[in-house]
């Protein structure tokens, strides 16, 4: 009898000393020693600008759904037949797609994910912006695109972030076949990072000399969306940047950014698509017709779409009505024809604010500023799904994460880099301290931070570097009862957040880089 216990309490602590290694091994750190801390002041003399744009697609390939639609899918395996996901000993799994709950497989593919770049370049700074058609891309994936970009790119800094699809594989880890295993696959994941790399060297090659069209459009939006969470206050506005061909006089791309979640496929839709994003792109760049009539031209050029200022929550849900502006049919449950009728919404108030404001900079200059941060990861849950690898991402010291900001301005515009789902009451202002909240304090994420951005248009790019989750407002925060707004449960957005630190951190230093601009 002796014997077997001290044969079960060494099997114990061998137990407690494998699992310890496994959660360190995988808490471990993927880019140790890394930091950045960029400071670089405007040219001492304008330059022209150049700039470049690119397009490459991130669609996988499906094998046991294979259709039509996705027959030109971008990556797929070498051998055509067989697929190593990189999770389960060589055996096809499934893509999981991210967002809503676990399980819900991709069946095929409704329109092409992308890789969009553009690249400025004023002569001195090299600024590569790629948005990806994934829910998040976080941090640790930027670095490797950047320490994958050759040298001769020429590129200064590069920025990436995602459009926060909910319709597209799983990117994070967090939505595979159980809470146990990791969602995302590694074959994918370092396609998709190649990919990304691909666009940057192309939008670089296509540099063009260029003149810039800045936009905005503050309430048009902002009935094709809602706020979930109280305090009410959403970031509607539609903030465009159109790049014209100084020579042509024809577009290159256009940027857009909007505060939104591209989830108005909700939830049992089981088709890879960029959502309303998709149809953003299609009719800004080859117009929008009715029957053969031409309701509005075509932009033309490559389309960069970039969420904003997503936390809240914003969303297109159910409850939600969008209404078709042309055939002026209403849809209320989700489906692509709701989704078109959102993009097509979206695409006429872009394009008649472009046409209003035709103040455009040709001589424009890059002030760009960029530190890495730490920031605490107090959530519990992932913490352990760090330590059982289901989120693949290290601690840069212990019990914190790597993260990024960012801060430029280019012409009359100042652009502010978010390395997540903000909520729009940080950016601008409205932030509360109702009853119930876990912390009694005064709102600190004061003044907003679009206050204090300089400029006549001030874009919020949301998810940019880094997909954190969830930016509360401290004074806002609460998991314990009694309950805020008096509600009987508790807020969603907690669940998905690093903790109550993330934001007062995060503002404090965003805050300082936007004064130091």
């Amino acid at each position: 009898m002796r014997k077997f216990f001290i044969g079960f309490l060494l099997f114990l602590v061998a137990v407690v000393v494998l699992g310890a290694g496994y959660g360190y091994y995988n808490s471990r750190d993927r880019h140790p020693r890394y930091t950045l801390d960029l400071n670089i002041p405007a040219p001492a003399q304008a330059q022209s600008l150049k700039v470049g744009f690119s397009a490459l697609k991130i669609t996988p390939y499906l094998p046991d759904r294979w259709t039509d639609k996705n027959k030109d899918a971008a990556y797929k395996p070498d051998d055509g037949d067989t697929f190593t996901d990189g999770n389960n000993n060589g055996e096809f799994d499934a893509y999981w797609m991210a967002g809503f709950s676990q399980k819900r497989a991709a069946n095929g593919v409704h329109d092409d994910l992308w890789a969009r770049a553009m690249v400025i370049d004023d002569g001195k700074t090299r600024l590569a912006i790629v948005a990806v058609d994934l829910l998040g891309f976080t941090h640790k994936n930027v670095i490797n695109v950047r320490k994958s970009i050759p040298a001769s790119a020429g590129v200064t800094y590069s920025i990436v972030c995602s459009t926060h699809t909910h319709e597209a594989p799983d990117f994070l880890g967090m939505w595979g076949g159980s809470v146990l295993k990791s969602g995302v696959n590694k074959a994918y994941e370092l396609f998709v990072e190649q990919q990304v790399t691909r666009a940057i060297v192309q939008a670089v090659e296509k540099l063009r000399p260029a003149r810039l069209r800045f936009a905005q459009d503050l309430t048009g939006a902002d009935s094709l969306l809602m706020d979930t969470r109280k305090p009410l206050v959403k970031d509607a506005g539609l903030y465009s940047m159109q790049v014209l061909d100084a020579v042509k006089d024809s577009t290159l791309g256009t940027l857009v950014v909007w505060g939104n979640h591209p989830e108005t496929l909700w939830s049992k839709n089981t088709l890879l698509t960029s959502d309303f994003p998709h149809y953003v792109r299609a009719y800004l760049e080859k117009g929008i017709s009715q029957g053969d009539s031409v309701v509005q031209k075509g932009l033309g050029g490559t389309v960069v779409y970039a969420s904003g200022c997503v936390g809240g929550l914003m969303t297109t849900s159910p409850k939600v009505t969008i209404q078709d502006p042309l055939t002026g049919e209403r849809f209320k449950e989700p489906t692509f024809e709701k989704a078109d009728a959102q993009g097509k919404h979206l695409a006429m108030l872009i394009y008649k604010s472009l046409q209003q404001d035709t103040t455009t900079t040709r001589p424009a200059d890059i002030r760009l500023k960029a530190h890495t941060i730490e920031i605490p990861l107090d959530n519990k849950l992932f913490r352990l799904a760090v330590g059982l690898g289901v989120l693949d991402a290290g601690f840069s010291s212990w019990g914190n994460f790597r993260s990024e900001i960012a801060a430029f301005r280019l012409g009359e515009a100042s652009f502010l880099c978010v390395p997540g789902e903000i909520y729009p009451e940080i950016v601008n202002g409205g932030v509360e301290n109702p009853v119930g909240a876990d912390f009694g304090i005064q709102p600190v994420e004061t003044p907003s931070l679009r206050k204090l951005m300089p400029g006549k248009y001030k874009f919020v790019i949301g998810l940019a570097n880094d997909e954190l989750g969830y930016i509360i407002p401290k004074s806002e925060w609460d998991t314990e009862a009694p309950h805020i707004y008096n509600q009987k449960d508790k807020p969603y957005g907690e669940v998905n957040s690093t903790g109550p630190e993330t934001a007062p951190k995060l503002y404090r230093a965003m805050a300082k880089l936007l004064r130091d601009l």
